[in-house]
């Protein structure tokens, strides 16, 4: 087993780039067998329950984790008896700065603007994300936000996660941000996406019933299956038909009636047909088809590309459309091709979603 030492910050002070009057929380770690091979980064995560990889990244950057009283690079691999001293400083408070960064707008008036959101944009500020997300740019455009959702999140009724594009829907007030936000919790929004899953399945259409909660053990995941499920669990439906077979893939046309954390990706992933290019839940960094290996896609295949609303004000219904994005449309004609399959077949299909 690997030796953990809480330090008693009270009685033991060690060599770290702070005074010695700091009290933030100190740990020591002595590492045995168990750590050895190990990326310094990973091993910390692994022994902290409290700490994230990602934080615990931060504050090897910050000259807060010192190894044999050294700094080192959160890629060391470990040999073993080394002694990680590792200082928690509070993390500095998030502030949402408005960026100039070009936005991709759908829609918009004086209540609402429904942005097309790309693939790698965060939505908002938040572990340990400050730059680049969408509520940088909106606030860029010199953009009034509602606040019903707080100071870090202005102008957010709902979310989308990273590497997943398409439609986002924000208020501009907090009145149109009330309405909306009760629209979503009684179901009265459409949401509409495309995906691409590994394996053909085999119904034409079906419906996943399976409620969803935190995974116990990797904390960055949700974990969807029947039956107990440890933790805070949330009922979660979602609705699904085929568009097209291509080889040891299905395109589906994904209608969700609900709109948990990762719901779609959670919910395919437990029927062991995971999402391609999301790796966070059992898919394959690459996809082989035959001997071809498709060059990697770097994101999930997963697009917003319907969203049906009635507007808070002039309660007109709206439906917008974002038109899947050139990078997915490009890997399903390599994919087609490889698979000998037909591209204009996939075109035909795809018609009302380009």
């Amino acid at each position: 087993m690997t030796s953990l030492v809480t330090a008693d910050v009270s009685r033991r002070c060690y060599n770290l780039n702070v005074n010695a009057s700091d009290d933030s929380p100190r740990h020591e770690f002595v590492v045995d067998h168990a750590g050895v091979g190990k990326r310094l980064d990973t091993f910390i995560a692994g022994q902290s329950p409290d700490l994230s990889r990602a934080r615990v990244q931060q504050l090897i950057e910050a000259g807060l984790v010192l190894v044999n009283e050294r700094p080192a690079k959160g890629s060391l691999r470990l040999r073993g008896g080394e002694r990680i001293q590792v200082q928690v400083r509070p993390r500095p408070r998030l502030r949402a700065e408005p960026e100039s960064i070009p936005l991709d707008i759908l829609y918009e008036d004086a209540d609402v603007i429904a942005v097309n959101k790309p693939a790698g944009m965060t939505v908002h500020a938040g572990a340990g994300v400050s730059r680049g997300t969408l509520v940088n740019a909106l606030l860029g455009r010199g953009q009034s936000l509602s606040q019903g959702a707080g100071e870090l999140r202005p102008g957010i009724v709902h979310r989308l996660d990273k590497e997943t594009s398409g439609v986002i829907l924000v208020a501009k007030n907090d009145g149109a941000h009330a309405k909306l936000g009760e629209a979503f919790r009684q179901r009265e929004v459409q949401k509409t996406y495309i995906t691409l899953v590994h394996d053909q399945i085999k119904q034409e259409r079906g419906s996943i019933d399976l409620a969803i909660s935190r995974d116990p053990k990797r904390r960055v995941r949700m974990t969807a299956r029947r039956g107990i499920l440890l933790g805070r669990t949330r009922e979660a439906r979602t609705d699904w038909r085929v568009l097209a077979q291509i080889d040891s893939t299905s395109l589906l046309e994904v209608q969700l009636h609900t709109g948990r954390t990762h719901q779609i990706r959670a919910h395919f992933s437990a029927l062991r047909h995971p999402v391609v290019g999301d790796t966070l839940y059992g898919a394959s960094s690459q996809l082989r088809i035959g001997k071809t290996t498709l060059p990697p896609l770097n994101r999930n295949f997963l697009h917003a590309a319907k969203l049906g609303f009635t507007h808070p004000r002039t309660r007109e219904r709206i439906e917008l459309r974002a038109p899947l994005p050139p990078a997915l449309h490009n890997f399903l004609q390599q994919l087609a091709s490889a698979a000998g399959d037909s591209p204009e077949r996939i075109d035909a299909v795809l018609a009302p979603y380009l």
